[in-house]
């Protein structure tokens, strides 16, 4: 979350941004409902149009 939105930005995201694909939950109720992280984190990414080349942090960028 910090390398792709900033520490502000992030958080505002987990606590307000709702998930359609995650059943409405925002990242920090899908987290304490007990969604996996990385699936939150993927949805996270597609709500937020996050290039798909990005998902998987600065170091481990992939070829899509």
């Amino acid at each position: 979350m910090r390398d792709e939105f900033g520490v502000a930005y992030g958080r505002t995201l987990t606590h307000d941004l709702v998930l359609t694909e995650l059943d409405g939950l925002t990242g920090d109720e899908a987290l304490a409902a007990g969604h996996d992280p990385r699936a939150v984190w993927l949805a996270l990414c597609r709500a937020s149009d996050v290039p798909q080349a990005r998902w998987y942090g600065p170091r481990q960028v992939r070829e899509v």
